[in-house]
């Protein structure tokens, strides 16, 4: 069997499969604070750009004054068993490991942003041009990958290791003893969608169904993208430049002119040489 199952013919389910391992996530929201520690340490190790995140927090208040009550809500890719995003991407640059992962091959993306179309979750973003690191990649989708380097060198990904309040649960669900498969065997989960049938791998443990709501989360994460990235561009010359693919909708008719250009001059640049490269 090969390491890498590309296209529709390739996406398959390694849950509950003998001799495979299936990594999964559960995210105990008794046990959340909402301090985002998560998103600084993933942010950090991974120089995720400023208004994009690779796992990232929401936060909200249900109630009315004096009866309220607050919720925050973990996000990142569900590492869905029946994934979206990858039959849609041309150059199969997105693909699924046998244990489970949703990885992406940088080399092979176009940045075309099919999959992040396609994703139900929000999950992905655009790597913009500029990068803190030069040799990072850039111009090209991207999203957790439940820290895959660091799983198959036996360690937990970044997220689960800062977790302040012990909340995030990370194992193989394969393995009936794993703390993770205890987890959700033993509590009563939920999963985001799961009506589209995507067969989500990261399962929540007391999930709000207001917090949980597709439209909300749309909404909640567009205004915390506008907030972040007018703070940034105060505090910055090259505004734009530096974000990924980010609501702009106070960059006014020019500014979105300019930043649609530059998007599909990078986009016909790279295209063509990536796109014959994955058809080999």
């Amino acid at each position: 069997m090969t390491d890498r199952l590309y296209g529709m013919g390739g996406v398959s389910s390694g849950k509950g499969k003998p001799g495979r391992k299936r990594y999964a996530m559960a995210i105990d929201l008794r046990r959340c604070t909402g301090c985002n520690a998560c998103t600084a340490a993933c942010k950090t190790h991974f120089d995720v750009p400023l208004g994009e995140w690779r796992i990232w927090v929401m936060e909200t208040e249900v109630g009315k004054y004096p009866d309220t009550k607050r919720y925050v809500l973990p996000r990142l890719c569900n590492q869905c068993d029946d994934p979206p995003c990858i039959p849609v991407c041309p150059t199969q640059a997105t693909f699924k490991h046998p244990d489970g992962f949703v990885l992406q091959r940088y080399n092979r993306c176009i940045g075309c942003r099919a999959c992040m179309v396609a994703c139900p979750y929000n999950a992905r973003h655009l790597l913009p041009d500029h990068r803190r690191d030069k040799r990072n990649p850039r111009n090209v989708a991207d999203k957790c990958d439940f820290c895959v380097v660091r799983v198959t060198r036996g360690l937990a990904p970044l997220c689960v290791t800062s977790c302040t309040g012990g909340a995030l649960i990370f194992g193989d669900i394969n393995d009936p003893e794993s703390e993770v498969a205890r987890t959700v065997r033993d509590n009563k989960v939920f999963t985001l969608r799961p009506e589209l049938g995507t067969a989500p791998q990261v399962y929540y443990i007391g999930l709000n169904e207001s917090v949980a709501d597709p439209e909300f989360a749309f909404l909640n994460r567009s205004a915390q993208l506008r907030e972040r990235y007018a703070t940034f561009k105060r505090n910055s010359e090259v505004g734009g430049e530096m974000a990924g693919n980010i609501d702009e909708s106070d960059m006014g008719f020019f500014g979105l002119v300019r930043q649609g250009l530059h998007n599909f001059g990078t986009f016909f640049a790279e295209a063509p040489k990536k796109f014959f490269r994955g058809l080999y």
